[in-house]
């Protein structure tokens, strides 16, 4: 299983937001380029990149330390998320090296979006689908629609996509464990591998997931945890590498 450090950017610095409020944020370092090296440097594979910022805006607002992350360490493989809504966006990113795309809102708010980007950037389009009580939320976070999240999953797959970040919004950031049932019940729903994000804590929550690998969980996205120190990022992959 893939351990993956979350990079949020926000003014062009490293956050932790609280259940995704955008006022409710801590800021880990001015300089997200270090810090990406210090996962790197400890053994990360991928880093999970958002764009804090252009998730409320609709449009990319951290573009270039997010480009600079790419220049800086070619060999780590990088996704992307926040304010993705169009082809052009995604040809940038794809243009300047990053490995996956995420897309949110409008995966929702214009499914056959989804479809036509599949069939045009195949093997890079990963759909970012953030829930509460098993409805997607959109608009970073800050309305919750009336779609189901397994449904809207199957949907997605029939497109094409590469898989599916499935995101707790009641655990993000809240330090309180993964929601293991609603990750495994999408992961057993679907064909495609699902990344885990929200609530990592600690080693019990890596061992939890690896509990579900075999439904189909093939990764686990961690970023609170690791900035305060509740979880040490290279034990942790040692752990996950092994399940």
């Amino acid at each position: 299983m893939l351990l993956i450090p979350a990079i949020d950017l926000k003014d062009g610095k490293c956050v932790r937001l609280r259940q995704g409020r955008m006022e409710d944020d801590t800021v880990f370092s001015d300089d997200p380029v270090q810090v990406a090296g210090r996962w790197i440097a400890e053994g990360a594979k991928r880093l999970h990149l958002v764009d804090l910022d252009g998730a409320f805006a609709g449009v990319p607002r951290n573009g270039d330390v997010i480009h600079a992350i790419r220049e800086t360490y070619p060999d780590v493989q990088i996704q992307v998320g926040g304010g993705i809504r169009d082809e052009d966006t995604i040809q940038g990113y794809l243009n300047a090296g990053v490995d996956f795309v995420i897309i949110g809102t409008k995966a929702v708010s214009a499914p056959h979006f989804v479809s036509d980007i599949a069939a045009e950037f195949p093997n890079h389009i990963i759909i970012g689908l953030d829930a509460k009580d098993g409805k997607v939320a959109i608009d970073g976070w800050s309305k919750l629609s009336h779609h189901d999240v397994i449904d809207l999953a199957q949907k997605f797959e029939a497109d094409g996509v590469e898989a599916i970040v499935y995101t707790d919004i009641s655990r993000d950031g809240m330090m309180s464990g993964v929601n293991i049932e609603a990750t495994a019940r999408l992961a057993r729903a679907i064909h495609i591998p699902v990344i885990a994000s929200g609530g990592i804590t600690n080693l019990d929550d890596i061992r939890a997931l690896g509990a579900i690998v075999g439904d189909g969980v093939m990764g686990a996205i961690t970023g609170r945890a690791l900035y305060e120190g509740t979880l040490d990022f290279a034990e942790g992959l040692k752990l996950a590498e092994s399940l």
